[in-house]
């Protein structure tokens, strides 16, 4: 069975939009988790927009008494992975994004940054934590991936998303697989997320071997149509069935 984990950014962001701690996101994980989520996620980013770093030292307690996995991710600056290293989640995603960039968009260039990401990986393993790269379904970039000494991936699924109910969806949904199927065959855990929603997330998981999808911003709207227990419910139906 694929694992849902939410992302709770965008719960972060309208707290933020008042000087209030309205919704409280440690209230949110608890609810999320109640509902029957495998995991939290959050992408603490350096002007702290949306999560922020308290919130991750916050949720990571949380994650730990109920027993569900956390997955921090991010730009592996030192100062956000002296966070990592001092929270121990279980799993720390490498986000190749700019400090200004609205939200991830791209995957990480293994050619470029494989050899620099090596020792990042290493101190992330040594302390216990899993380590997953953010990839394009790029098969040349998956290749690259084993020497990294990274755990999983995770695929940047925008473009399926993008492509979903129109004429390259087929086409487009073949890449993912086989980036997924050879990064099976070199020992790899998949991964996914971003822009996956109700509508596309069932046909996505087609592709076999999804370990876990991480959800966030699809969830928040889903929210205000279906309540957030209900919407959560939606979404464990899907992942349940693979």
């Amino acid at each position: 069975m694929t694992k849902l984990s939410v992302n709770l950014n965008k719960f972060a962001l309208l707290r933020n939009s008042r000087d209030k701690d309205l919704p409280n996101l440690v209230a949110m994980a608890q609810r999320c988790i109640r509902t029957g989520v495998h995991g939290i996620t959050v992408h603490p980013r350096p002007d702290q927009r949306h999560t922020r770093y308290q919130d991750v030292f916050d949720l990571a307690a949380v994650a730990a008494e109920q027993s569900v996995e956390f997955n921090i991710e991010g730009n592996p600056t030192p100062f956000f992975l002296d966070i990592v290293k001092k929270v121990k989640p279980t799993q720390c995603t490498l986000v190749p994004d700019a400090p200004q960039q609205l939200t991830s968009d791209h995957g990480w260039d293994l050619h470029r940054d494989g050899i620099r990401l090596q020792p990042i990986i290493a101190d992330l393993k040594e302390a216990g934590i899993r380590a997953s790269l953010f990839l394009d379904p790029d098969l040349a970039q998956v290749d690259r991936v084993p020497p990294t000494g990274a755990d999983r991936i995770e695929l940047y699924t925008e473009a399926y998303a993008d492509a979903f109910g129109g004429g390259s969806q087929d086409e487009v949904l073949h890449n993912y697989r086989s980036a997924a199927l050879h990064a099976r065959q070199l020992g790899l855990g998949v991964n996914a997320g971003h822009d996956l929603n109700l509508k596309n997330l069932s046909l996505f998981l087609t592709i076999p071997g999804i370990l876990e999808v991480s959800i966030g911003h699809a969830i928040a709207v889903d929210s205000l149509d279906y309540g957030l227990e209900n919407c959560l419910h939606r979404y464990l139906t899907i992942v349940q069935a693979t």
